[in-house]
């Protein structure tokens, strides 16, 4: 590698602005960390999670068929075949839904209370939503939900409920579909066009309004038992009613899943002192990276992750280690933190192993394509998909849902997939290293250029702008303690 040139000597107000970030930081940290002593989950947070600590309420279950979706019109086709398929039950939880939500865009487009429609001829159909943001300053707003909830009550055969237990301005973040409980969707997309629509091609071509990158698994086998028995403890809790016990599906593939959540402490009866594997398993994955970390998300906010980040760049584990952040270059709230904590990041960052990248809009395709994924990768051979951001909200205080998988092969080609994407090319193939040194680089680094010099863009992918080691540290750690704490 070659060696980076050094960062010129900070002002006096650049140290302090660091050395307050910092002491936020340690704030925050000690916040989480008394937190989860509180609960029984202190080996979350241990110095070293190089070990793996069992501390899933679902273990890893064998016997899969996984299919990884990217993008909406796949994903949601997919949903819509489930849903109008189905034989005995559909289960839907989400962050916000409504049944005009067109799940496909054809010649005929097919609404999500069509397929409720043909799904209630066989199946008892049941859609748990969250009941909105108490202060009605984000959507969905109480009211958001209530006539959401009303629409689907509309539907003849359809029991719809809203969940409003939650800690102030904190959500129900998870986005499940199960169907008969032997197929279950784990992903990042609601079946919503609130603040946008989450419909999308992996094209991403010119549209009005804001594109959307996400991603989701299909999932098929024993682990859909442990999806269907959470969606049933969080009916049961906000309903009474008392769903049958799933039984564990018939093996359907080869693949080996282990589902994961946040809850947090105090929310449900049926799990009093919460529940923070998602976390758990992102640090122990991460600290055990050996060539690559590569991490779709739309918030980069917790130092629990960064501090792990943070150690990898200081000390690469072996010269091909590189890592590459695809954000989005204006997230919906929180661009001063995300940047905060991508400063500490740059400044560990001594011979170019980072990439800070986006998904800019192309001549004439404003607003662009935002990037709500989240999806982490490491070394081909861990990969997570689901609901969860990597910050307190997600981490923390909201409900979510997540994946794993550990088969290199599945790893490997949704890597190569996702990449292809991105890169605009149907070989991405071959070592990671070397396509982000001759790819990946290249490539963000002449559009930032572009961009700087006022030049049309030729690509989409872009090095994130506003990333410098002069970002500030001190508004990003406080409005984590703040807003996420």
């Amino acid at each position: 590698m070659t060696d980076r040139s050094p960062v010129g000597t900070p002002s006096l107000a650049g140290r302090v602005d660091e050395r307050v970030g910092r002491l936020i930081e340690s704030l925050i940290r000690s916040h989480h960390r008394r937190r989860l002593r509180r609960n029984g989950w202190s080996a979350t947070l241990d110095t070293n999670p190089d070990t793996s600590v069992d501390v899933a309420g679902s273990p890893v279950r064998g016997g899969n068929g996984v299919e990884i979706f990217v993008d909406g019109e796949d994903a949601f086709a997919g949903m819509l075949t489930m849903i109008e398929g189905a034989q005995r039950s559909v289960h839907i939880a989400g962050w916000h839904a409504t049944p005009d939500f067109q799940l496909g865009r054809e010649s005929i487009p097919r609404a999500v209370g069509d397929a409720l429609l043909v799904a209630v001829e066989h199946a008892r159909v049941r859609v748990l939503l969250w009941g909105g943001a108490q202060l009605p300053v984000i959507r969905p707003t109480r009211s958001d939900a209530r006539r959401a909830r009303d629409a689907f009550a509309r539907i003849p055969g359809v029991s719809v409920a809203l969940d409003e237990r939650e800690y102030l301005q904190h959500c129900h973040h998870e986005k499940l579909l199960i169907v008969d409980d032997q197929v279950a969707f784990v992903g990042g997309l609601d079946m919503t066009h609130l603040t946008d629509d989450r419909w999308d091609t992996s094209r991403h071509e010119p549209r009005t309004s804001l594109g959307w990158h996400d991603a989701a698994a299909r999932l098929e086998g024993p682990v859909v038992s442990d999806v269907a028995a959470h969606f049933n403890a969080r009916w049961a809790e906000v309903t009474g009613e008392h769903l049958p016990a799933p039984h564990l599906p018939q093996d359907a593939g080869p693949y080996g899943v282990q589902f994961l959540r946040t809850i947090p402490e105090n929310i449900y009866g049926f799990l009093p002192h919460g529940e923070f594997s998602i976390l758990a398993e992102y640090r122990r994955a991460l600290a055990a990276a050996q060539h690559l970390i590569y991490l779709e998300n739309q918030f980069l906010w917790a130092p629990e992750i960064v501090d792990i980040l943070e150690d990898k760049l200081l000390h690469p584990p072996g010269p091909d280690f590189r890592m590459i952040l695809l954000l989005p270059s204006r997230p919906s709230s929180g661009r001063d933190t995300t940047l905060g904590q991508l400063s500490r990041l740059v400044q560990a960052d001594l011979d170019r192993r980072l990439l800070p990248a986006t998904l800019q809009p192309m001549a004439g395709d404003s607003p662009g394509t935002y990037v709500h994924a989240k999806v982490g990768i490491v070394d081909d051979r861990w990969l997570t998909v689901g609901s969860a951001n990597l910050n307190a909200h997600s981490l923390f205080n909201d409900t979510e849902a997540n994946v794993t998988f550990t088969d290199p092969e599945l790893v490997r080609r949704t890597r190569v997939r996702l990449w292809a994407e991105h890169l605009a090319t149907d070989d991405a193939e071959g070592d990671p290293a070397r396509l982000f040194d001759q790819q990946w680089v290249r490539i963000a680094t002449e559009q930032l250029t572009r961009r700087r010099d006022g030049l049309s863009p030729t690509h989409r992918l872009c090095r994130l702008e506003g990333v410098s080691a002069r970002s500030d540290l001190v508004l990003g750690g406080l409005l984590g303690l703040l807003v996420d704490g």
